[in-house]
């Protein structure tokens, strides 16, 4: 059974790539003749032509973060594996695929500017200030979170930390020898890889490594408050770039791994988790709208959107790369999700590092990794440090790139009259009232975290409007493929929205109810706008 789910959903995605991704190539029209604006707006910080092979390190790690693995098996133990399995195939295929590449696209043709400037283009100034200010308050409580995560994980962890420190500085060094020296990439790549997967060895069995980084959350913190702040600024070649490669690797492993590990065992590893558990799990959670907002990277995710027209599409090298980067990538997000969904099946339910511990996505991942890495000989102590190291690898990336996009966000909200410091510094500072501020016991970020999944998705909707109204508007063709999932990402986070509103209307948890209120509110007059110019459009062609 697990052999079987695998392969078919495998063979899905080369095929959706082979002949819907070709599909959409011809319909957008990429030609590699065209100057993308790596070129036309070059300046060595920002905008800089990319091998289309880095560029698909940074992209794909700055949008998997932790999401594929926690979403599905999060998703699972709820419902069942069969929705889930059922949604992230599809998803990929036809929602978050379609969103990605479309993102991508519509940024290269708009001299790499966010969605937001699609959404300025093809529906109206209004309507774009409240995408890039929703867009903005996202992406702030993604650096929230996402910081707490990296922590806690660092403190929990030293050999975690050691490899994570090493690898900023060997993608440095990556930098430099690539973009200074001109050394080829395929060398450099064969030597700075065993330094860093060696780290995660020597991590584990070094007292030295296990003293000196055993430090406290609070200095980790502050550390990593440093260290996003820095990273936002620097050009993208010397960091962001080549830590995203490097650290793309990784995951590149992880599937290797998997693969391998359900191709050789996949007939002995149990099945233990029901297909379907029911159609309502207890509390607000419903099959819909819920599995749809909990399962969001490996299916669709409007961060996405954020990262591939914010980052990705400044660095674009050739227009039909955006297939490779943007539609591929995102299948191949989907394959790591279905990694992720059969760790969970094979496990049952989500386990707990330790007694006395709460149940943990990441490490019911890191166990099912570990009987995977054990096919090849060896221990399962290091395959689980390997498993869990990959996902804090990803939630690093997530961070500084999401820091990176909030300096974005605030410059375009304001017309570029923010210089890249005052838009970062603003950015990580709101990060950090969230993160200081408590209502009671509780930080404000965790209090309103519940959001941020529909937040999420509704971006991923939103994103789908914008990139419909450029193929309407800009290109005249027609948006079917982009407009159905965007109806249904609307309605289905809209519905969930509305959950969160009445569980969340009074005592401690009121801030939450009351932030889902503003987006709805946001989000329906974001729709308005695009109706209104649509319309318009509409009027004064039967007028012509």
């Amino acid at each position: 059974m697990i052999l079987t789910l695998f392969v078919v959903a495998v063979l899905l995605f080369v095929l959706a790539y082979w002949l819907y991704g070709r599909w959409q190539e011809k319909l957008y029209n990429l030609d590699n003749n065209n100057k993308t604006p790596a070129y036309e707006l070059y300046d060595g910080i920002d905008y800089v032509p990319t091998h289309p092979m880095i560029l698909l390190g940074h992209h794909f790690s700055s949008i998997a973060g932790a999401g594929p693995i926690v979403g599905p098996i999060t998703a699972a133990s709820m419902f069942g594996w069969l929705p889930a399995y059922l949604w992230i195939v599809i998803g990929s295929i036809f929602f978050g695929g379609v969103h990605d590449m479309g993102a991508i696209v519509g940024s290269i043709r708009h001299k790499g500017l966010s969605v937001g400037e699609l959404v300025n283009r093809y529906i109206g100034k209004r309507a774009k200030v409240l995408f890039n200010a929703f867009a903005w308050f996202a992406l702030v409580l993604v650096v929230a979170a996402f910081l707490e995560l990296a922590v806690t994980s660092f403190a929990g962890d030293p050999a975690v930390a050691f490899s994570a420190v090493l690898y900023i500085v060997l993608a440095v060094i990556f930098g430099l020898l690539v973009y200074k020296y001109n050394l080829s990439l395929g060398w450099v790549t064969l030597i700075m890889l065993p330094f860093v997967i060696g780290a995660i060895f020597w991590g584990n069995y070094s007292p030295l490594v296990q003293s000196v980084f055993k430090l406290d959350v609070n200095t980790w913190r502050w550390i990593l408050i440093v260290y996003i702040s820095v990273a936002s600024v620097l050009p993208v070649w010397l960091l962001l770039q080549p830590r995203d490669y490097l650290s793309s690797w990784f995951l590149y492993l992880s599937v290797f791994i998997g693969t391998i590990g359900i191709l050789f065992g996949g007939s002995k590893y149990p099945v233990n988790l029901d297909a379907f558990k029911g159609w309502y799990a207890g509390g607000s959670n419903y099959l819909w709208p819920i599995l749809f907002i909990t399962i969001a990277c490996g299916a669709i995710s409007g961060f996405h959107s954020l990262v591939g027209s914010g980052t990705t599409a400044k660095q674009l090298k050739n227009e039909k790369d955006a297939k490779f980067i943007g539609y591929g990538g995102m299948l191949l997000e989907g394959v790591v999700a279905v990694i992720a969904l059969i760790t969970i099946i094979m496990a049952g339910k989500i386990l707990s590092p330790a007694e006395g511990l709460p149940a943990n996505p990441q490490y019911t991942y890191g166990v099912g990794f570990a009987k995977f890495w054990s096919l090849f000989g060896l221990p399962e102590k290091v395959g689980i440090s390997f498993g869990m190291f990959t996902i804090n690898t990803f939630i690093l990336t997530t961070l500084d790139t999401a820091t990176r996009l909030g300096r974005y966000q605030l410059q375009e909200l304001t017309s570029g009259k923010l210089d890249k410091y005052t838009a970062t510094l603003i950015t990580v500072l709101a990060a950090l009232v969230l993160v200081f501020m408590k209502s009671g016991e509780t930080p404000v970020w965790q209090l309103i975290w519940p959001v941020f999944g529909s937040a999420n998705q509704l971006t991923a909707g939103l994103a789908l409007l914008g990139i419909t109204a450029y193929i309407m508007k800009g290109l005249k063709k027609p948006a079917w493929f982009t407009g159905l999932p965007m109806v249904f990402m609307i309605v289905t986070t809209l519905a969930a929205l509305i959950l969160l509103i009445k569980a969340n209307l009074s005592g401690p948890t009121l801030p939450l109810g009351i932030v889902s209120i503003i987006l709805i509110v946001l989000a329906v007059w974001l729709v308005v706008e695009a109706y209104l110019a649509l319309i318009k459009k509409k009027t004064e062609e039967e007028k012509a």
